[in-house]
């Protein structure tokens, strides 16, 4: 039994040491783009009522879902998506906000489904959300945001995939197709899966024209010429107009200098049904899954009692170490701790000198000399701990300066460093 109290569920992990501080250093550089363009914090609650993420609002399917009951007997989940929580929050505390809301959070999201190759149930998500602003400059700001926080994060080699849901819904209106083969169609369209599409479309009684552009749907990306190759498929009003938006939003991302990073994906369907317009996805090399993920969902506020279009995406920063470590790319970790090594009959003067550095704003790190361990052995520690220097009292009222950078030694006075403080 104890044994089994030092495993972890499946589907969720410890994370320690210098890869829990590089988690933090990488969520600090993100936030500060995030503030760059004005977006302001906000944290909504892990818990929230079954109804925010129910099937109506179109999030994760219920299945999915970690569900539990509070003493009223109310159904409450653990949040898998924190944007419809955002959107709650945003019909409660700016129900009469003409003017946009810059909103980014951080935090962790919860997910029931299969463990299979690796996938976590407990994942860090870090977002922003861009409430109020239905424009294409708004769709334009978001990527643009995507792109800079990537390339703060370390990344070189990446590609923000953009398709638009319209485009596939306008293409579904005209088919007249019923909400099961739509779930069907949307599943296999999203996975590639072209026998799939070409066995369901021939079920159906759709025009050729029809048959084509739903057989052509997964090989529409690349490029912003695939926009012209899609506008030759259809004569479908809504699918039309989602890619001249699309057009659009390449000229403005041609503004920010950033259509290099990215390419279209008439194909991509997320399986969120709140999402109405430009939907992305961003991926790197070294993990199998999207970085990033988000899109416009000009309806879900409307929900919670507020009508407002919107737009936002979310890193998930699980995906993005992972990305950064097989890449090999490193996150700085500061050497700036210094440890403070004394015998017991020295802690009257050690305690006095450790407050007085840490008013100067040094981190110090205290620990009591045992004799059942060598100096080696905390020069040992300080290197797996990543500690700058070793401050050593003597009982001769002399401190050891020990500079683990490059192991120089020198002697100073107690009373002389406790004045400089």
């Amino acid at each position: 039994m104890k044994q089994q109290l030092l495993h972890t569920p499946e589907g969720v992990r410890d994370i320690y040491n210098e890869e829990c501080a590089r988690k933090n250093v990488l969520q600090e550089n993100l936030h500060q783009v995030m503030q760059l363009y004005g977006y302001r914090d906000i944290q909504t609650p892990t818990i929230e009522f079954f109804d925010v993420f129910s099937k109506e609002i179109g999030t994760t399917p219920s299945r999915e879902l970690y569900k539990f009951f509070d003493r009223e007997g109310n159904t409450l989940v653990l949040r898998p998506d924190i944007t419809p929580s955002v959107a709650r929050s945003a019909a409660k505390y700016f129900m009469e906000e003409k003017l946009p809301l810059r909103m980014c959070y951080m935090g962790n999201t919860f997910i029931n489904h299969s463990s299979y190759q690796g996938r976590l149930k407990e994942t860090t998500q870090m977002g922003a959300e861009l409430i109020g602003d239905g424009s294409v400059d708004a769709d334009a700001e978001v990527i643009a945001l995507v792109v800079e926080a990537l390339l703060k994060a370390g990344l070189k080699d990446f590609q923000v995939s953009i398709g638009q849901i319209d485009f596939f819904k306008g293409l579904l209106e005209q088919a007249g197709i019923e909400e099961d083969t739509e779930e069907m169609l949307r599943e296999l369209i999203s996975n590639k899966n072209h026998f799939g599409i070409e066995e369901l479309v021939e079920e159906q009684r759709l025009s050729g024209e029809l048959k084509q552009v739903f057989l052509k749907m997964p090989e529409l990306f690349g490029g912003v010429a695939v926009l012209d190759e899609a506008k030759e498929l259809t004569r479908n009003d809504r699918s039309l107009q989602a890619l001249e938006r699309l057009r659009e939003l390449y000229e403005v991302m041609c503004c920010y200098g950033y259509e290099p990073y990215i390419s279209f994906d008439l194909g991509m369907i997320s399986k969120y049904h709140y999402y109405t317009g430009v939907i992305f996805r961003a991926y790197t090399y070294g993990t199998g899954d999207a970085i990033v993920k988000g899109g416009r969902y000009d309806n879900l506020l409307g929900h919670f009692g507020k009508e407002a279009p919107s737009i936002g995406f979310a890193i998930v920063i699980d995906q993005l170490m992972m990305a950064l470590s097989r890449q090999k790319i490193d996150i700085p970790l500061s050497n700036g701790a210094t440890l403070l090594l004394y015998e017991e009959a020295l802690r009257q003067a050690a305690i006095p000198l450790a407050v007085g550095l840490r008013k100067t704003g040094a981190q110090v790190e205290m620990i009591r000399k045992s004799p059942d361990h060598e100096l080696s052995e905390y020069l040992e520690y300080a290197r797996q701990n990543r500690i700058g220097g070793i401050l050593v009292l003597r009982p001769d009222g002399q401190i050891e300066m020990i500079h683990m950078s490059d192991g120089s030694r020198r002697t100073v006075n107690l009373n002389d460093l406790i004045e400089g403080v």
